[in-house]
């Protein structure tokens, strides 16, 4: 019987390893596969073919984003990072975004969405939730208990994706794969980095100790991170992710109030509700009518453009009415900057996403309503960096902006300035260029194929994998 024949690389990677038996989990950071124990490797063929290497070549890394669609901002962050990720360094990662526990797992954890839709509906109820768990060792207990209960099935979701590099966006999506790959001896071998999400106030889910990465949007949070036990080395403070596209984009007001048919010579506020369109947004759009109509002289001092989001309700409405003034009413928009670009001030509530976008169009800030827990901070954090005000009366909002139209126009251009000075465009770049830093930073031993639990590989080679 002939004995098969095995290739110089299997020849060189069984003779670094000293095995010549499979082991579990065995990932290859060169032919990019995962292989169960006993089992064929899998070549990778879930999002497109992957071609044969030759010896010497690297694989486009993969790059698994987990996010949840509990709030806008979670897959925002994410789709802004795979953008960054090609417009960087083109096909050399592979970028999934995905809800593991959605797909892999059971309830609760694939009902976040519904469940998260029904608390804000009833805001104490959040609130409770936000701070009741907020104890490390609540919420560890409780992810923990969750990881073991479902550990086969979340394995089975990161196997398919074989990713090289965990990206976490989401508070929840850090105790249960970490606890998975430890559970399987693979900690070391993938990339593990978490991205912040909330400006000021957040959840302590959010820190993981065994994170190579934390990337914080502000100081508040890097120092958040540093009392709940992650090291200096471990911590980044690069802002949040904003999308390439809206970051880069170059915009000039006159034209864009052109091409969006907006009134040219008048002023404009833009009034948003987040993407669920939450908050006083009708009432507010009917101070504003009142506010910025000049009743002596009969015509307009200023121009509303409404963002409704995905609340087709309040868009309805809010078409139905005959305005005074200039009134655009818009749904869902996937090309927020244009709106932004062509406006001169926002009313919002303090949804993260939202705050950081506008200091990048350097547009003053109107807080008007936020989120119980996670959007608290947000407050504080425009408020005391001189970029906006908060009102939680419609009456009052509406006011506001007529004093910024009119005698205290000096002052919205001061808050213009000092959002401009607040905003962090090169967020989502700088993310990712200290993650392809990371990842080069590895030893080249790793980059062969080798087992997380192999006797040749001293804690000295692993610790390549982590800076």
């Amino acid at each position: 019987m002939v004995a098969t024949r095995r290739s110089l690389r299997e020849t060189v990677l069984m003779a670094y390893s000293g095995q010549h038996k499979r082991r579990p989990w065995r990932c290859s950071y060169e032919a990019g596969v995962w292989a169960e124990a006993g089992g064929e490797v899998v070549d990778e063929d879930e999002e497109g073919a992957m071609e044969m290497l030759q010896i010497g070549t690297e694989r486009p890394k993969n790059v698994l984003i987990l996010m949840s669609d509990t709030g806008g901002g979670h897959r925002a962050s994410a789709e802004a990072i795979r953008e960054a990720f090609h417009l960087e360094f083109g096909d050399d990662y592979r970028v999934f975004v995905k809800d593991l526990c959605k797909e892999h797992a059971g309830w609760p954890l694939n009902n976040m969405e519904r469940s998260y839709k029904f608390l804000l509906r009833h805001s104490q109820l959040w609130k409770v939730a936000f701070h009741g768990t907020s104890p490390r060792w609540v919420h560890s207990l409780y992810l923990e208990g969750l990881a073991a209960f479902y550990a086969k099935t979340v394995e089975a979701g990161l196997r398919k994706y074989k990713p090289d590099i965990i990206i976490s966006v989401h508070p929840l999506m850090q105790h249960i794969p970490l606890w998975v790959l430890k559970w399987k001896s693979h900690q070391k071998d993938i990339l593990f980095l978490t991205v912040i999400t909330d400006l000021n106030s957040c959840h302590r889910a959010w820190f993981h100790s065994d994170v190579n990465r934390c990337y914080c949007p502000s100081v508040e949070v890097a120092n958040r991170a540093l009392l709940d036990g992650l090291a200096p080395s471990q911590i980044r403070v690069f802002g949040l992710p904003i999308r390439p596209s809206f970051c880069r984009a170059a915009l000039e007001k006159d034209s864009l109030r052109q091409e969006l048919e907006m009134e040219p010579c008048l002023q404009a506020v833009l009034l948003m509700g987040g993407g669920e369109g939450m908050g006083p947004v009708k009432e507010t759009a009917e101070a504003l009518e009142e506010a910025l109509h000049d009743k002596e002289l009969d015509r307009p001092i200023g121009q509303v453009v409404i963002i409704c989001g995905r609340n087709m309700a309040l868009h309805s409405s809010l078409q139905s009415i005959q305005w005074k003034i200039p009134v655009k009413v818009r749904g869902f928009e996937m090309q927020l900057e244009k709106w932004m670009g062509a406006c001169d001030c926002i009313i919002t509530k303090a949804g993260p996403g939202t705050i950081s976008e506008s200091l990048i169009r350097g547009l003053p800030i109107i807080l008007n309503d936020f989120i119980p827990g996670q959007e608290v901070g947000n407050i504080p954090y425009v408020v005391d960096n001189g970029a906006g005000v908060f009102s939680s009366s419609p009456k009052e909002a509406a006011n506001q902006v007529a004093r910024w139209f009119g005698h205290e126009r000096e002052e919205l251009k001061r808050l213009s300035q000092n959002a401009l000075k607040l905003a962090q465009p090169d967020a989502v770049f700088d993310i990712v260029r200290d993650i392809h830093e990371l990842v080069h930073h590895q030893s080249p031993v790793s980059r062969l194929t080798y087992t997380a639990n192999s006797p040749d590989l001293s804690p000295t080679l692993l610790s390549y994998l982590v800076v």
